[in-house]
């Protein structure tokens, strides 16, 4: 029993040290996530490299992997791309074992010690998160240790023991090793416990090297799970994980694994310990060494296994995905994109708005509907989005860009709403054959044209954080609401004068109201913009 106590405290522990760090060094590296993501091209070779480096940052394959389904899904990124990702992911996450194999238990205390230091001390939120990072890498070090003592009873344990000599079969260990990483969601942590165990001598590295080709292919259910619903895009993507650690592991087994082990033996004779942290990255590095020219089969092989389905439907979303929350900086990023994908589609419903009024088009005007119910579909997927990832730790300065999208939003659907108001405006005025004056259709021409510059502009200074376009916003917000003053008194003198009949006046004075809270709307989104950001 207090082997089983001190067993789950070290793992919780370790759980911690490793979720910590991982957090911190997200933080650390910012925005850099993102632009490390935007080096990727077409270049597999490229994806391979970036992939090692952001599983190294993160501290997860499994997340990494996840967060490509996510792109994947979300159209960013393509299977050619994915792939090499998928493997240099598998490189970065020996970085893990490794530093859990050097066994440095006694700087434990010490790291700690410096990491609160810093994060007390320091003042930037960047150098915070390097404290963050130093405390949870001590943390991590503590479980492994704690894990370590907790097994050092069992070396004379009969049971245990004759436990562990089943290994010798290779197969038993592989099976061992997939059912721990899918039961423990992480690679990293079940080689975590191998490593513990493998100190107290119990377990040689030939009896423990099954077990990590077992935890290669047990990290894969993490994505495969997380592809459920997608498309089927993202889905291949998930297969190729498990297509390309499962023919490692036959690689391996049918000819790597002796000669591996033979050139592990040479490198680290006594430490067990090492001697898995090698042999794993051995593993990685070859079958990524070997499978990258064949990477093209691999995609073949999933377009094979996961079939184009042509009645495949359509994402409401373009950019977000569940699966980045995972990555809250790229998450975010993903979020502005969907927002301003948002705005834009506001600016195309605006265009069949104003050609439906002035063409008397119900084509155009069914097109405004059709928007605007895409427009709130978008609108209530990605202020869910936002709700999640309000809830997960971000940076002061990540808080109040959630906090423009989150306001910004909710004027782009309003908009929305006024434009689909227009929308029902050109129909009513074609079903009762409603004309308006020519100088009222110049005045109506003028008011859109500066209404639509309002906007766009107000979408620019939210893209960009420009306060020059905040600027031109703001005098385009004067300007309308002159303009819907003069307008407003031109046509009822127009009314009063018979120049035009009651109801394309009634129509007139509906659509200047809703031109004119358009432009509120957009000043909205610049004054949170200035709000947030500028000052």
């Amino acid at each position: 029993m207090d082997i089983a106590i001190s067993l789950m405290g070290g793992l919780g522990l370790f759980l911690f040290g490793m979720n910590y760090m991982g957090e911190g060094l997200q933080k650390a590296a910012g925005s850099k996530m993102k632009d490390i993501l935007a080096a990727l091209t077409k270049n597999k070779l490229m994806g391979v490299l970036v992939g090692a480096l952001v599983t190294g940052v993160i501290q997860s394959s499994t997340a990494t992997t996840v967060m490509v389904v996510g792109f994947v899904n979300a159209g960013l990124m393509n299977l050619n791309q994915a792939v090499g990702i998928i493997m240099g992911a598998n490189i970065g996450t020996t970085v893990t074992a490794f530093l859990v194999s050097l066994n440095i238990i006694k700087a434990a205390n010490f790291l700690i010690g410096v990491g609160v230091l810093i994060f007390l001390a320091a003042k930037k939120k960047k150098v915070k998160s390097i404290g963050e990072v130093i405390i949870g890498f001590g943390i991590l070090f503590i479980g492994m240790d704690i894990m370590t003592r907790a097994m050092e009873p069992l070396q004379t344990n009969p049971f245990f023991t004759n436990l562990i000599t089943s290994f010798d079969n290779p197969y038993l260990g592989i099976l061992v090793g997939f059912v721990l990483t899918v039961i423990l969601q992480s690679s990293s942590v079940t080689t975590g416990l191998l490593i513990a165990v493998a100190a107290t001598g119990i377990i040689s590295f030939e009896q423990a090297y099954p077990i990590v080709f077992g935890q290669n292919i047990g990290t894969c259910i993490t994505a495969l799970i997380s592809s459920v619903g997608a498309n089927n895009t993202a889905k291949r993507a998930a297969v190729i994980h498990l297509l390309f650690n499962l023919t490692g592991t036959m690689l391996f087994m049918l000819f790597l694994r002796k000669p591996v082990q033979w050139i592990v033996y040479q490198i680290s004779p006594a430490s067990i310990p090492k001697q898995i942290a090698w042999g794993h990255i051995f593993f990685n590095l070859l079958n990524v060494i070997v499978m990258f020219p064949f990477s093209g089969l691999l995609v073949k092989a999933s377009e094979f296994i996961i079939k184009k389905d042509a009645g495949e439907a359509e994402h409401i979303t373009k950019y977000i995905d569940e699966r980045l929350l995972a990555t809250h900086s790229i998450a975010l990023t993903q979020t502005a994109k969907e927002v301003l994908h948002l705005g834009n589609l506001a600016c195309e419903q605006f265009e069949a708005a104003k050609n439906a009024l002035f063409e008397n088009s119900e084509e155009s005007a069914h097109r405004v509907f059709e928007i605007e119910g895409r427009i709130n579909a978008i609108n209530k997927a990605t202020l869910d989005y936002l709700v999640k990832l309000d809830k997960v730790s971000l940076t002061h300065y990540e808080k109040d860009k959630l906090m423009v999208l989150m306001n910004s939003i909710n004027d782009i659907e309003r908009v929305g709403d006024h434009i689909d108001n227009i929308g029902e405006l050109a129909i009513e005025k074609i079903e009762n054959k409603s004309v308006f004056s020519d100088e009222g259709k110049q005045e109506l021409t003028e008011m859109f044209d500066i209404t639509m510059k309002a906007f766009k502009h107000s979408l620019n200074a939210l893209a960009s954080i420009d306060y020059e376009e905040c600027k031109i916003v703001m005098n385009y917000e004067e300007v309308s609401d002159k303009m819907y003053k003069t307008l407003r008194n031109n046509h009822i003198k127009r009314l009063n004068n018979s120049m035009c009949d009651t109801n394309s006046g009634i129509v007139f004075l509906d659509v200047i109201s809703n031109l004119e809270r358009i432009g509120d709307h957009s000043t909205n989104i610049t004054e949170s913009v200035l709000e947030n950001y500028v000052n």
